[in-house]
């Protein structure tokens, strides 16, 4: 008889800490883009994570060895959970608030559903097809809703946006469908240096960044986003895992974008009226029937 996770108090906390970390970010990352180029924004804090990931691999004494047989799913699942999500949420930003580009990026759940069902053969029941409707209505509001024109100003951002939401999320199916079967900080370690590989080159040929260049508040948002976001978050995150019900765990991820838009309207002054909070809200309804389904 298996015996049942059940929640506690250091779980919680593990969660809690995580999804302030990962929703933080999000303002970060808007103003180091303001004056830096993305690319070389990313490379940096990945190269920090990695450190971080990589550190704490070796301390637990976790074998940093991948099968050969491995390599190929290891890279790919790498290219759609780091490469494309770092890189396409981070340039949505140019054309996004932060509290929109959380927003548009955490729909990723409901786009698993319908890559699951795609990739796995897992038909979305109607919690799941409820999700999606209520999700795509929470975007139009937050698009749309002040003009069509300003919406079309935001659409490359919302691609952006939501090519990254899609390709991690086929990522995670994949992952699903086919388990590396690595320790997770190990996985996660190498996830984080492959994937920010062609972001490192892209940056090394097309951005023009100086490291004296670069201040010491960006520096600091720099560390927070790698030694932080990037490596202790997704440490805290395996933690609560293990101590907590996969569906609890999941379902208290949504208080990333919830974190994500407060923390863009107090530090950064972004707008949070009524049509923000409608769209937050219709979204993060769509999300939780996606993961409940």
């Amino acid at each position: 008889m298996s015996r049942t996770l059940r929640p506690d108090a250091s779980g919680l906390g593990l969660l809690f800490a995580t999804t302030i970390g990962w929703g933080l970010n999000w303002p970060a990352m808007k103003v180091l883009i303001a004056h830096l180029p993305v690319l070389s924004t990313r490379s940096l804090a990945g190269v920090l994570g990695l450190a971080v990931l990589t550190v704490v691999a070796l301390v637990r004494q976790e074998s940093l060895a991948v099968p050969r047989r491995l390599w190929p799913r290891l890279v790919l699942v790498s290219l759609l959970n780091v490469t494309a999500w770092m890189g396409l949420a981070s340039f949505s930003l140019l054309w996004l608030a932060a509290a929109e580009a959380t927003i548009v990026c955490y729909t990723m759940p409901v786009w698993a559903a319908l890559m699951a069902w795609a990739v796995l053969g897992e038909k979305p029941g109607p919690a799941r097809v409820a999700g999606l409707a209520l999700a795509m209505s929470g975007l139009a509001l937050l698009v749309l809703g002040r003009g069509v024109a300003v919406g079309l100003e935001k659409a490359p951002g919302v691609a952006l946006g939501l090519g990254s939401a899609v390709l991690f999320s086929l990522g995670t199916v994949i992952t699903k469908r086919w388990p590396l079967g690595l320790p997770p900080t190990t996985a996660s370690a190498w996830q984080v240096g492959i994937g920010i590989l062609p972001l490192a080159l892209l940056a090394l040929v097309f951005d023009d960044a100086r490291l004296d260049a670069i201040t010491p508040r960006d520096w600091a948002l720099l560390a927070y986003g790698g030694v932080f976001a990037l490596g202790l978050c997704y440490l805290s995150w395996f933690g609560a895992l293990r101590r907590l019900p996969a569906s609890l765990a999941s379902l208290g991820t949504l208080l990333t974008p919830m974190i994500g838009v407060a923390s863009a309207a107090i530090f950064l002054g972004e707008p949070f009226g009524w049509r923000e909070a409608l769209s937050l809200a219709l979204t993060l309804s769509g999300v939780a029937l996606a993961l409940r389904g």
